[in-house]
């Protein structure tokens, strides 16, 4: 029975730079997976406009994702779990963590500008984990890089060798749709923005007479040429290459008006892997293995702002999750059961009976999990790639309402296990620091303390700018260091020791006057 669910399953994120339309193209897909029946195209600032899968208060402000959302639908026989993360450079730890719970990703590149920094940072992470990944040329239908420009130079910033799998029939003003080089067909749809209208002209190739009947001469001939082109430079698709993280097909299309969506999502389901073994710090899991393990990615506090809730996102890696089944978390070396887990579609919730590898699932939390914690039939597990980064800006809370104590070290202790940012507790005087990649997850900080805690704090910038997790083999060592560093050392929500410097040379400075003492720049250094 497991063989069957694990192949069903495709589990992918959508990375890109912000505003290159990764949550549209999100939303089309649920469109052509009809779990959604109409799409709202998206408006900044328009809260009664935005899209499924942006559900928090200051998302539909700011009009940004900020937080990851998860969605499942089935298509085509397959049931497909997207994981739509922030565009946004201040939560690239949040879509770090996404990555590590996804079998493959499709990364979306606007025509207009090319390939930009965030993009490449993205790229960055998804070669370390050697994740499979599509690329999507959106916004076709702007005047925008010549098609083969963009693909010369998405090979050269992602350094990823490229496979175009559809092409696009004009671009702009003249955009007519785009031509299945995977499939062989000619895709003609109408710019309908709110329902999928599908046209789709088989041909059996490009000589073929039907296509004047869609097409001007020239433009067929353009294409003839182009993708003849396409095949001599680029060649057929290797799969197993994809499947490496060697190669990157291509799709081009234009999200918004539900140009070439159906082209990708129909190769996906045929290409992208299914889900595959998971390295622990123990062993490899396998993906087929009788017993259940999963582990927590992330973590959402007041996702229903109304009930206060708290809900842990648990990738499932091998065997068959039930409800109402007790659980091993190895972190705290209790059993526990579940007996509302949660489907997720944007933020709407079902409830899950069974769910199988690939599959994430929603469960209430009193306050259990972190971020990286495992679940097993007993084995103890712990699954590997979900550090925490050094931060870029350190700022100390300071509380503006002493009456709602309570509340902001509440607030500040949850949204921290969420990841939004990072917690270091100083001494003396217990002072918390949160630590962040950049200024927008403090706005979030802040957004959300007022609104879903009622506590209001400031913040006071410290004049750190790197941290290093410290360890050494020696205790008393390590003991002695943060004794005479103490002005110099927080601790993180583990209780691990972390040096905060004010830049590299003082830490330069300070490895070279304790040899004895490691430094390391993520916390995943067991």
């Amino acid at each position: 029975m497991l063989h069957p669910e694990i192949e069903k399953r495709k589990t992918f994120a959508i990375i890109s730079h912000p505003d290159a339309g990764k949550t549209t193209l999100t939303e089309k897909f649920l469109l052509f997976g009809g779990a959604i029946n109409t799409a709202g195209a998206v408006k900044r600032n328009k809260a009664n406009q935005s899209n499924t899968s942006d559900f928090m208060e200051i998302e539909r402000q700011r009009g940004i994702s900020v937080a990851t959302s998860v969605m499942g639908f089935e298509y085509s026989g397959k049931r497909i779990n997207i994981l739509d993360t922030p565009g946004h450079k201040d939560f690239a730890e949040d879509t770090y963590r996404t990555l590590s719970a996804v079998d493959s990703v499709v990364l979306v590149v606007d025509c207009v500008k090319g390939v930009e920094e965030q993009t490449e940072k993205l790229m960055s992470v998804c070669r370390m984990r050697n994740t499979p990944v599509i690329i999507f040329i959106n916004k076709m239908d702007r005047e925008g890089k010549e098609a083969f420009d963009l693909l010369d130079e998405i090979e050269e910033k992602l350094n990823i060798s490229l496979c175009p799998q559809s092409w696009s029939i004009g671009q702009g003003h003249t955009f007519k749709g785009v031509y299945s080089i995977y499939h062989n067909q000619l895709n003609l749809f109408h710019s309908d923005k709110t329902k999928v209208t599908d046209s789709v002209v088989k041909v059996n190739d490009l000589n073929d007479a039907a296509l004047l009947d869609y097409l001007q001469e020239k433009e067929v001939g353009n294409l003839k040429d182009e993708t003849e082109l396409v095949n001599g430079v680029y060649g057929d698709l290797d799969v197993s290459l994809y499947k490496e993280g060697l190669l990157a097909p291509v799709f081009f299309g234009s999200a918004i008006n539900n140009f070439g969506i159906k082209e990708l999502l129909d190769t996906f389901i045929e290409i992208a892997p299914s889900p595959r073994h998971r390295e622990a710090e123990e062993r490899d899991v396998l993906v087929e293995e009788k017993n259940f393990s999963g582990f927590v990615f992330k973590i959402h506090a007041n996702l229903d702002p109304k009930h206060r809730d708290r809900i842990a996102f648990l990738r499932i890696c091998s065997g068959k999750f039930e409800r109402n089944k007790f659980y091993y978390h190895t972190r705290q070396g209790k059993k526990m059961k579940f007996a509302n887990p949660m489907d997720f579609m944007a933020n709407e919730k079902s409830l899950v009976e069974e769910a199988w590898p690939g599959d994430v699932v929603g469960l209430y939390d009193s306050g259990n999990f972190k971020i990286g914690d495992t679940l097993t039939e007993g084995e103890k597990l712990q699954f590997k790639g979900i550090p925490s980064f050094s931060p870029a800006i350190f700022k100390e809370v300071e509380n503006m309402d002493p009456m709602r104590t309570k509340q902001l070290e509440k607030g500040i202790e949850q949204l921290t296990d969420e990841g939004v940012a990072q917690l270091f507790v100083m001494q003396p005087g217990n002072r918390k620091v949160i630590g962040a990649v950049g200024e927008l997850q403090f706005e979030v900080i802040n957004f959300r303390l007022e609104h879903e805690y009622g506590a209001k704090c400031r913040f006071r910038t410290l004049t750190y700018s790197r941290s290093r997790w410290v360890t050494s083999d020696d205790k008393k060592t390590l003991d002695e260091f943060v004794k005479r560093k103490q002005q110099h050392i927080g601790t993180d929500k583990e209780g691990n020791p972390v040096y905060l410097s004010d830049n590299d040379f003082m830490i330069d400075m300070t490895k070279r006057d304790y040899p004895d003492i490691n430094f390391h720049t993520t916390s995943e250094f067991k």
